[in-house]
């Protein structure tokens, strides 16, 4: 490199220094400082104490006193965590897309639909958990669904106090809150080529395999992006069930969730290096699913051009 070179080079360090500055200070150390409180003893209160990878073996396989094997806790939470994701998931990206092609038609009042599926996701998650909790209450007098029942003549029914239905009962709440999903499915099925719904019609594509065989493919990229962020999202699940249930996952822990113990352990128990462990083990998962979309992408996701 030349002595100019060299000054371009350092004025271009120069412009960034601000976000390189913020980045090291504020994401890089916090994470290189989680995995070494990961594999300490550290109690927030006292200097952590280096412990190799007791943290991991002690969630994941050391044996606990009740004779089993790992953090009872931990499995608990990761299980209803892969449930939640694993009925999340699919629903929303199903929803999202089937919003976004219905807000796609051109229909009289467009544009009020769209800004009506979209306003939910601009809700604080706080404001959003108090309004659900109001729809589910189970007092018919307070609570919109059963009051609506009982006018039917049904008994109320305990949405959030049942097991049976707590996690579909978050699941639906979740779905309120795809509106940024749709409008990026909406953006991407505006790209789409009306060249190729024309030909399709002309080779007597019905509407399903016209979606089957031009809507799906075209939008494929936009269906893995968003598959992607549902990975991410659904396995990070925290402020909601969090909110509904005070933090104690109730009933019965069904929706005590991994980022919840995670919280409780760093915050309540002042486990923090069990719960920086915790985050790293999140971090594998993330990586093992993303991981596996990105391995199967070349199969199903289909880029204009190619």
């Amino acid at each position: 490199m030349t002595k100019k070179d060299w000054q371009q080079l350092g004025k271009g360090l120069a412009f960034l220094s601000p976000w390189l500055v913020g980045f090291t200070v504020f994401t890089g150390l916090p994470i290189a400082l989680s995995f070494w409180f990961s594999l300490c003893d550290y109690t927030l209160l006292q200097k952590p104490v280096y412990v190799g990878l007791e943290n991991y073996r002690t969630l994941i396989w050391g044996k606990n006193s009740a004779g089993g094997y790992g953090d009872p806790w931990f499995w608990k939470s990761l299980w209803n965590t892969a449930r939640f994701a694993a009925v999340f998931l699919p629903a929303a990206m199903v929803v999202s897309l089937g919003l976004a092609m219905l807000l796609n038609l051109k229909i009289k009042g467009q544009a009020f639909y769209r800004t009506i599926i979209f306003l939910p996701s601009l809700v604080p998650a706080v404001a959003s958990a108090m309004v659900w909790l109001w729809i589910y209450n189970a007092d018919y007098k307070q609570g919109l669904i059963n009051a609506y029942l009982i006018k039917l003549g049904l008994d109320p029914v305990g949405f959030l106090a049942l097991k049976e239905w707590a996690m579909y009962a978050l699941v639906f709440m979740s779905l309120w809150g795809v509106g940024n999903t749709v409008i990026i499915y909406l953006a991407g099925l505006q790209d789409v080529p009306r060249e190729l719904y024309e030909a399709a019609e002309i080779d007597g594509a019905g509407i399903w395999r016209r979606l089957w065989h031009v809507t799906i493919p075209m939008v494929s990229p936009v269906i893995f992006f968003n598959l992607i962020m549902g990975i991410i999202g659904s396995l990070q699940t925290f402020s909601t069930p969090y909110i509904l249930t005070d933090g104690f996952g109730r009933p019965e822990r069904s929706l005590y969730f991994f980022a919840m113990y995670l919280y409780d352990n760093a915050f309540q128990y002042l486990k923090m290096g069990h719960a920086s462990a915790m985050s790293w083990i999140m971090l594998v998962i993330i990586l093992i699913f993303t991981g596996i979309a990105f391995w199967t992408s070349s199969r199903w996701v289909h880029y204009q051009g190619k």
